[in-house]
């Protein structure tokens, strides 16, 4: 049911809300606000598309001169944050950008889903759906309050207290995103030492988008209330397993069926033909979005051999060493899972390129090869040439060149994304490129 402005105006006197956080996300993912004061006044302007901020300043976004912007709310996306004070509680509102002409921005990430999912119902089909399984790390903080590398646990994969020493903080997450509206279905303590996952319902990609950055600000906030530092970053620590945000994607038709499910599939999957072109499309262009799922130099010490997450572009059922598996659920539950995706990519422009990749593969019916059903980490190098797989990305550098040499991932990031997103991760990849490490001088200072 949606959120109407007279909603809005009852629950700000309801529930006493005297601030006001108007939300959207820059190129790279980093969520941003502008937090105003709930009044009559400034709550009419918002409700009003009337409210502006200064977008010169945000990473990707425009030039001094032509930096006013304007804010339009997704009424909803209303949400009350329950963690106010004496003094009122704070409420959001996650928000498109427009153009001081009143036009949709074209670097806006929120907006330029909403342009890929144009082009999916062109195609003929109702709604993209999204589950996503995102993976973070719960650091002590420092005697200055900084985070440290300290981990509070030695918990492993699915450990109890007095193991996983941060299930309290956990717990508290989990009731606090139950009171802003998440359908949580599983929380748990991962692989890696001090690693957690909580895992939320599938929605539609732009609500499911959403939640994800939500659910960030929700894991961070929670987390230092517990003297306790979250991070998404893929891989913060050496030797142990990185955090993955693993992708259960599927599309529906219009009368509102699962799309990739087909009981009488000759191949014996129960996946629809679009089902095998959509995967098609992922497996084809593959090498070439990793740079937008996996953005940061960080992401490729995640995706190596050893630690769980996928290094080769292959697909199955149930073997989880390829990049995309199929689920066992079928009916409406039929699902593709990307599991290379880590946290710290931009959910709207990682669902953007691969909505359009999975069509891709639907308009051009590239069909999917033939499933690896054995463990591709076992397979020599001949076997996997042999097969037809090939390895990731290894670095952002490369990322990066094949990024620049598909067309079809260019145009779902629209052309100022593109540069923008490109120019920026020139620049990171080139000062990692000149940093000199630690491993560096261990390595290499007493030898030559």
């Amino acid at each position: 049911m949606s959120i109407t402005a007279a909603d809005i105006r009852r629950e700000v006197k309801e529930k006493n809300v005297t601030f006001l956080r108007l939300m959207f996300s820059d190129i790279l993912g980093v969520m941003k606000n502008v937090e105003i004061p709930a009044t009559e006044e400034q709550l009419e302007k918002v409700l009003s598309n009337k409210a502006m901020f200064d977008g010169s300043s945000i990473e990707g976004f425009v030039r001094i001169n032509e930096s006013d912007m304007y804010l339009y709310p997704d009424l909803d996306t209303w949400t009350v944050f329950p963690w106010g004070d004496e003094n009122g509680a704070v409420a959001g509102l996650i928000c498109d950008i427009y153009t001081a002409e009143g036009q949709p921005f074209a670097g806006d990430p929120r907006g330029n889903l909403k342009r890929a999912l144009k082009h999916m119902e062109n195609v003929g089909y109702k709604s993209f759906n999204l589950g996503p399984e995102p993976e973070f790390f719960l650091f002590k903080m420092d005697e200055h309050g900084n985070p440290s590398l300290e981990v509070n646990d030695r918990g492993g994969y699915f450990d109890l207290a007095p193991t996983d020493l941060a299930d309290n903080t956990r717990r508290e997450i989990v009731n606090v995103l139950t009171q802003m509206g998440f359908e949580v279905e599983a929380s748990h303590h991962e692989v890696a030492v001090g690693q957690h996952e909580i895992d939320f319902k599938y929605a539609d990609v732009l609500k499911a988008c959403d939640n994800i950055q939500i659910f960030k600000l929700v894991v961070k906030t929670i987390a230092r209330k517990h003297g306790l530092y979250a991070t998404f970053m893929a891989k913060p620590k050496y030797g142990i397993a990185g955090s993955g945000m693993h992708c259960n994607m599927s599309l529906f038709d219009q009368d509102g069926n699962n799309a990739f499910f087909d009981e009488s599939d000759p191949r014996g999957m129960q996946l629809s033909q679009d089902a095998y072109y959509f995967l098609g499309g992922l497996m084809k262009h593959a090498y070439n979005y990793t740079a937008i799922i996996n953005p940061t130099v960080n992401s490729y010490k995640r995706l190596v051999p050893g630690y769980e997450a996928p290094v080769y572009v292959a697909w199955a059922g149930r073997n989880r060493s390829p990049l995309i598996r199929v689920p066992a659920s079928r009916g409406m539950g039929t699902r593709l899972e990307l599991r290379s995706v880590d946290p710290t990519a931009n959910p709207y422009l990682a669902l953007a390129v691969l909505l359009e990749a999975g069509l891709d593969g639907i308009e051009n019916k590239i069909d999917a090869p033939a499933p690896i059903e054995t463990n591709v980490y076992a397979m020599t190098p001949e076997e996997r040439h042999e097969a037809g797989i090939i390895d990731l990305p290894s670095t952002l550098h490369n990322a990066l060149k094949a990024l620049q040499e598909d067309e079809v991932i260019k145009g779902a990031l629209g052309e100022h994304i593109y540069t923008n997103f490109l120019e920026a991760k020139r620049i990171e990849w080139a000062s990692y490129a000149t940093f000199v490490s630690q491993w560096e001088i261990d390595n290499y200072l007493d030898v030559y």
